[in-house]
């Protein structure tokens, strides 16, 4: 009987295999149906042919690009296990140190997300402009489009993208047992902090004891220095309830499997409500089309990072928020708030928030510690 790791890992492939290949070979589909109409309907040639092509390239990057990569990630997880087994045997075997450089194993990219993002995200959504474009030329006029566009092609490929993501993010959890809440992980430094300060207090009365004339005159020659050099107090942060019996306690677990799926989409919202955009009729038979496509597109690639990256932050403003600005408000100035004023909201004091507090605050004049004067 197979394992159940064995049976994550297939499961894994197969839908991550699926959300691949199945969104470029849907928007292909509509491409076809659509040129089929511009030309003689009851003749299928055309029509085939795409199908056709569409089934070729899926095919063709899934034996040229997907499969190889998937190997070599699958036996370099492998033998960084075995390093690792090595490492650890050792040390409680032969007593050496023996030490494996966290920055040769963990990367700052995804080359899952990079082959779903270049692979299938840019076709998907060039073939949907292509759409759009093949049934405006149907009589020479934008006017035979309907109202609105389906909405299943921008779904279904976001949904895809989010749906690799997730699992990207799940294969390092088990999908049975009880993980650590955040509760526990928020209490857990705050005990190493008082147990720190009371060793070091500990430590300080004993040195204290033992050379009270020479503690005394370091104190004193040394006051300048810890002044001008003491940092910045922290702040502390708001003391969140706890519930440690009854119902308030079970509906206060959180789970970080589930709070995987929860961030995945809230963090893809914005991206997705200006794909809704690019459906109304004002966008997608003007040429605003192509500049909602291909932002929304360039604020997908942070995808590509890993999630604690610490470039995503800033990526995140570079790549998303300060060109939903500017897309944003252009659209309101000239089609009326089709895009939510909200949206535009968001977007402006996410980046002023960024700007001021990883940047303004550290000039003087927006400093709340100032350095006392010399």
């Amino acid at each position: 009987m197979a394992s159940g790791r064995l049976i994550k890992l297939l499961v894994f492939e197969i839908l991550e295999f699926a959300a691949f290949s199945i969104p470029t070979l849907v928007i292909m589909e509509q491409f076809a149906t659509a040129y089929q109409v511009t030309r003689n309907r009851e003749e299928k040639t055309h029509y085939w042919l795409i199908v056709s092509g569409s089934i070729a390239y899926v095919s063709s990057v899934s034996l040229l690009i997907w499969v190889p990569i998937k190997v070599l990630l699958y036996k370099k997880h492998r033998l960084i296990k075995k390093i690792k087994g090595c490492c650890s045997s050792s040390l409680v075997l032969g007593g050496r140190e023996c030490n494996v450089n966290s920055a040769a194993i963990s990367h700052p990219l995804r080359p899952v997300m990079m082959m779903c993002v270049v692979c299938t995200t840019l076709p998907s959504f060039s073939f949907s402009i292509a759409v759009t474009e093949v049934q405006k030329n149907i009589n020479g006029s934008a006017d035979v489009l309907p109202n609105t566009l389906p909405d299943l092609p921008v779904s279904l490929v976001l949904t895809s993208l989010i749906i690799v993501d997730i699992i990207e993010k799940l294969r390092t959890y088990p999908l049975r047992g009880t993980q650590k809440s955040h509760e526990d992980k928020h209490i857990h430094p705050s005990t190493l902090q008082q147990i720190k300060t009371v060793t070091d207090e500990g430590r300080q009365n004993e040195g204290g004891d033992a050379h009270p004339q020479a503690a005394k005159s370091t104190a004193l020659s040394l006051p300048s220095v810890v002044t001008t050099q003491r940092p910045a107090p922290e702040q502390p942060g708001p003391q969140e309830p706890s519930f440690q019996s009854g119902i308030l306690r079970t509906m206060s677990q959180q789970d970080i499997r589930a709070e995987i799926f929860l961030w995945s989409f809230l963090l893809w919202s914005d991206t997705i409500e200006m794909m809704r955009v690019s459906g109304h009729q004002a966008v997608y038979k003007s040429a605003w089309l192509y500049p909602v496509y291909i932002f929304s597109f360039i604020s997908l690639l942070r995808i590509i990072l890993t999630p604690q990256n610490p470039l995503l932050n800033s990526l995140g403003i570079l790549l998303q928020d300060l060109p939903f600005i500017f897309v944003r408000l252009s659209l309101i100035i000239d089609l009326g708030t089709i895009t939510p004023v909200l949206g535009l909201c968001k977007n402006v004091l996410v980046t002023l928030s960024y700007v001021y507090f990883n940047h303004l605050t550290k000039f003087r004049v927006f400093s709340t510690f100032e350095l006392s004067s010399p």
